[in-house]
């Protein structure tokens, strides 16, 4: 009888990954499973008795014992966070393993894992800086090529008035804006396939109505149909993460506001700014979660639970809002 302790971890490993797949993981996320799982893997072999190449190791050589000691060499030049990140996939993939009858236990409860310190907010520096963003992008200047500024306008103003992620912006729809006049909301494909429903508040509303009218002047209605992607290119064509990238930094550039963006958080200090201000406006620690889509918000409603009334009003508070106001003015006039 096969014994499922002779397999070997390479091979599991890409079982592990083809079953991840129907998650429909990022190409990032993916890559970033597979590094952490190959890297420790590597070492395990490493530090078997005898060594052995990556290839014949089994999966019935990772004791305790050999994981602790292949996350301790991994751990001696990484970031508390990589080790993290990197103790949680293993942590799935022995899960996964246990499911799959291929082994008795996980052993990863015995491997320490690292506390990695909260990451520090990094929104916009400066109080009118979101303003200048905005009332920057609006313009419609000579120089750009193709300018679209009612395009611009709404990416900023998706990410500075709803928090979204660069993945959450690219995966939204047309048809992700729904509900009744006054009570508009954006259904969110949030990270880790966590959904949300944001409030979207009058102003924000009439803006990416102008925004859909401007792409229908452009590339006819077929192209604002429910399932066509909300945001897109010049061209028509869905926005990808390198273009949504650049249309950022270009706005940022324009606005003339470069020294004012955290380093390692360009499109996400739009976020960070978003949180920021609802912190500083009075919003609590719930809604804001709940406004975010954080990881931990799972844990969080089991304390405390806010109605969709208290998410509105504490995205109503976002004083970016009120930058809206004159924009969506000036194109209706």
């Amino acid at each position: 009888m096969h014994d499922k302790r002779d397999e070997t971890v390479q091979v599991l490993i890409e079982e592990f990954l083809t079953s991840r797949a129907t998650r429909k993981p990022s190409p990032h996320t993916q890559a970033a499973y597979r590094r952490d799982l190959v890297s420790v893997a590597v070492l395990a072999a490493e530090l078997a008795t005898p060594p052995l190449p990556l290839g014949d190791l089994r999966i019935g050589a990772l004791s305790p014992r050999l994981m602790r000691a292949a996350f301790a060499r991994f751990a001696a030049d990484r970031a508390a966070a990589s080790v993290g990140r990197a103790w949680s996939t293993w942590n799935g993939f022995f899960s996964f393993l246990v499911a799959e009858q291929v082994v008795a236990g996980n052993p990863m409860p015995a491997v320490g894992r690292p506390r990695a310190p909260l990451p520090a907010p990094k929104p916009l520096r400066g109080e009118d800086t979101p303003e200048q963003l905005l009332a920057a992008a609006a313009q419609a200047r000579g120089r750009q090529r193709d300018p679209w500024p009612e395009r611009d306008v709404a990416v900023l103003a998706l990410a500075l008035c709803a928090g979204l992620r660069l993945s959450e912006l690219l995966a939204l729809r047309v048809g992700s804006l729904g509900g009744r006049p006054g009570e508009r909301r954006l259904e969110v494909a949030g990270k880790g396939g966590r959904p949300r429903v944001l409030p979207v508040e009058p102003d924000l509303d009439a803006l990416l109505a102008g925004y859909l009218d401007s792409r229908v002047r452009r590339f006819g209605s077929r192209t604002v149909r429910p399932a066509s992607p909300l945001l897109v290119d010049r061209q028509g064509e869905a926005l990808r993460r390198g273009g949504l990238q650049y249309l950022v930094e270009s706005c940022y550039r324009r606005a003339g506001i470069g020294d004012r963006v955290p380093r390692g958080a360009r499109l996400h200090a739009l976020r960070h700014t978003f949180a920021t201000r609802l912190a500083e406006d009075g919003a609590g620690a719930a809604e804001i979660m709940r406004l975010l889509g954080h990881a931990s918000l799972a844990s969080s409603q089991t304390y405390i639970e806010v109605t969709s009334g208290q998410q509105r009003e504490a995205a109503r508070v976002n004083r970016t809002y009120r930058a809206l106001v004159g924009l969506v003015r000036s194109q209706a006039g």
